[in-house]
């Protein structure tokens, strides 16, 4: 049987692989599983051919006598968070994240307003792959698209209700935000508006061919948006991805800083914050070792996971963690939703910041200082399997994490490789403790993975 969903949701270059066809299909495998008679809210964030992909969505969940209402464009968070709080029994989000402009892709939400588990993932897919669908009779179909009004205004009364909203004003904040030319745009100057800050808009207005900056939020994607920050004099600046479920801060001094960096605070903060819950985290292998390094002394349980949002989600959920975050700029905060949410981490760090009283400059320094390199070679999956065999060989005797790629930790240095879930790339994230040392081992994973001697 074949795969549709990678690590994320099911993505593929528009009307390539990512067709109306089929959305239609897999529609249709979704309503099957969901059953007929369920209320499904469906959304999209601004990617070239969302309408269509929703258009075919719909028609394929109708067919199965499910109800389907559209939210229109919003955040992935946001129509997550309107299918818990609105008693729907599923959502579908029509996204690819943080993939290049030609690039579409669908992401399935479950009742609670997480990802689906991987195991109704393999469902759907059998669903799909054998065509066990099950269409109702014309006399069950359950009439048009019905439009979902409360989803963007809800969202934003949640975020707002979950922190301190008087005292952030009290600051008199300024705020930065470069949306990516997507959905961002339609949330965060609300939220920041509702907590009396200040806010500027870089990339805000809306535009499928992300023309501003790609829809990932890099260091070399950001840096325009670091010198407008440090040209305004904004406390702090923010970068979202296309669907705005991620985060990476400026802080205002202009520098730029990863999410494993700003969840390893937003974590120690919260541990304070919420003194009932378990002093337990989660997080992907590709975070840095300064999430040990600065959460442990803490009494911060550290839980290294494969990279992916719904793995981290859905542990979060069972064992009722206290957050979970990615280097990529996801967090999850189970006191607001436990998904990635770039507006809810926006204001609690925000939150943060006013309860310390501190720039955010200040609060970055208090964490250990490595020097990052992140890059990525163009390689079918087959042949990155075979590169992480001759990484696994070349590093034997150093300890490893081998959850997800292999990940070698050396007494000042780590270096992950591991195959990508959404591209057919490679990926190499290296970090050390002086520049140095990081980009002679980058260099050095990078001949063993093209078939070199270490």
């Amino acid at each position: 049987m074949g795969r549709l969903f990678g690590t994320d949701g099911v993505r593929g270059v528009l009307n390539v692989e990512m067709t109306p066809q089929l959305a239609l299909r897999l529609g249709s495998a979704i309503g099957t599983y969901l059953g007929a008679g369920s209320q499904v809210l469906v959304g999209r964030d601004a990617r070239s051919g969302g309408e269509m992909l929703v258009s075919a969505l719909a028609a394929g969940l109708m067919s199965m006598g499910v109800r389907v209402w559209n939210a229109g464009m919003l955040p992935t968070p946001a129509l997550q968070y309107a299918v818990r709080e609105l008693g729907y029994d599923g959502g579908v989000m029509v996204t690819a994240s943080h993939n290049p402009p030609e690039y579409n892709g669908i992401k399935v939400i479950a009742a609670d307003g997480i990802e689906v588990p991987r195991s109704v993932e393999a469902e759907i897919e059998a669903i799909f792959f054998e065509n066990r669908v099950r269409p109702v009779d014309w006399r069950g179909l359950a009439g048009g698209v019905r439009r979902e009004e409360k989803a963007l205004e809800k969202y934003v009364d949640g975020i707002v209700g979950i922190v301190d909203k008087d005292r952030i004003a009290s600051r008199n904040y300024s705020v930065l935000v470069d949306p990516a030319n997507s959905v961002g745009a339609l949330a965060a100057p609300l939220v920041l508006r509702r907590l009396g800050v200040k806010t500027y808009t870089l990339n805000g207005h809306i535009d499928p061919g992300f023309p501003g900056r790609e829809p990932e939020p890099t260091t070399s994607s950001l840096m325009p948006s670091a010198r407008v920050a440090v040209a305004l004099g904004v406390n702090l600046g923010v970068g979202f991805d296309g669907d705005a479920d991620r985060a990476i801060f400026i802080d205002e001094k202009g520098r730029i800083h990863w999410g494993d960096r700003s969840g390893t605070l937003l974590a120690a903060y919260l541990a304070e914050k919420h003194r009932d819950y378990p002093r337990r985290i989660y997080t992907g292998v590709s975070s840095s070792m300064l999430v040990e390094e600065y959460l442990k002394p803490r009494g911060i349980q550290v839980v290294w996971m494969k990279v992916g949002s719904v793995d981290i989600s859905r542990r979060l959920v069972e064992e009722k963690g206290l957050c979970g975050f990615e280097e990529n700029g996801g967090f999850m905060n189970p006191a607001h939703q436990p998904v990635r949410d770039g507006s809810a981490t926006l204001a609690l760090m925000l939150e943060l910041m006013s309860e310390e009283h501190l720039p955010a400059s200040a609060l970055f320094n208090q964490l250990p200082k490595y020097y990052p390199v992140k890059t990525k070679i163009p390689m079918s999956r087959e042949k990155a399997l075979e590169a992480l065999e001759r990484v696994r060989e070349a590093y034997k005797g150093e300890r490893m994490i081998t959850i997800d790629g292999v990940k070698i930790i050396g007494e000042d240095y780590w270096v992950l490789v591991r195959p990508s879930g959404t591209e057919p790339v490679l990926r190499i994230m290296a970090e050390a403790k002086s520049r140095e040392k990081v980009e002679r081992i980058v260099e050095e994973v990078k001949k063993i993975v093209l078939g070199g001697a270490r």
